[in-house]
């Protein structure tokens, strides 16, 4: 059961998005809300290049960071009072995906922005941190794109994997606190194979007490029609597992989890 709410935090508007996601999560569910504002390390490190040149200066950028994080947690510690929820915030220093992943050993889920605070200059889709923070971590994560909104039903993408499985599971947890309905999307090339999954996610969901509705398709990109599936229903949140049939491909980029990470407009949950 999900007692406790970590969200990451570096202050950036990405970050913001995330905030406001993890504070109406908590809310709903009545979990107790941790905010996390880090100190990146990596920031003020003094580094020896082998050049020959003097260090860049560093004077005081260490203690602007600090009142950055300091400010950040205000922030979240605001947001939760306007919500009515307990909430603390705690700044730490450190490589900033080393300390979430840590910190995150102590929550039930892990909460992060999705584009980080260069987003505007990367042209990669996910921050380096979140990217790094939710492959190490062993505990489900929500990666938030800027607009997302905790409205709307849940959208579970089915395949059959040992991930989709424990992912079933969780959405049951969160749409029976939520009180949302739930949309199961099973995407198979085989028709019969499809039926299959089906029988199986009807018995991982038998505990729900929300309305489930089924769809399916046999046809096109798999992370596309999970977006798809979502944008149709008006989804809050999709579901799906960390890892799918194949473990080890999915650790890459390119992956299905991956692929709806880069490019979904609503928040996606990654089931450990």
């Amino acid at each position: 059961m999900i007692e406790s709410i970590l969200v990451g935090t570096d202050g950036s508007a990405a970050a913001a998005a995330a905030e406001t996601f993890a504070v109406s999560l908590a809310a709903r569910m009545r979990a107790r809300l941790v905010g996390l504002s880090i100190v990146e390390e990596r920031a003020y490190r003094v580094i020896d290049d082998g050049l020959g040149l003097p260090p860049r200066p560093t004077n005081g950028l260490e203690g602007w960071l600090k009142a950055r994080a300091d400010a950040a947690c205000r922030r979240i510690s605001d947001h939760a009072r306007a919500a009515g929820i307990e909430a603390v915030c705690e700044t730490a220093a450190g490589i900033a995906d080393d300390r979430l992943v840590e910190r995150a050993g102590q929550a039930g889920l892990l909460v992060l922005g999705r584009d980080g605070e260069h987003a505007d200059f990367r042209t990669a889709l996910v921050g380096a941190v979140v990217d790094s923070a939710i492959r190490k971590t062993s505990k489900p994560a929500v990666v938030v794109p800027a607009e997302a909104h905790l409205s709307g039903p849940l959208v579970l993408a089915f395949d059959g994997s040992p991930g989709s499985r424990i992912a079933a599971k969780l959405t049951v947890e969160l749409a029976n606190r939520l009180s949302e309905p739930v949309h199961v999307f099973v995407d198979s090339k085989d028709k019969g194979r499809a039926a299959a999954r089906f029988d199986e996610v009807r018995r991982l969901l038998a505990g729900l007490s929300v309305p489930v509705r089924e769809t399916a398709s046999t046809l096109g990109r798999p992370d596309v029609k999970i977006i798809d599936a979502a944008r149709e229903a008006g989804a809050g949140l999709i579901v799906m597992g960390a890892f799918g049939r194949s473990r080890i491909t999915e650790f890459f980029l390119g992956s299905n989890s991956a692929a709806v990470i880069r490019n979904s407009p609503t928040a996606v949950l990654l089931a450990r």
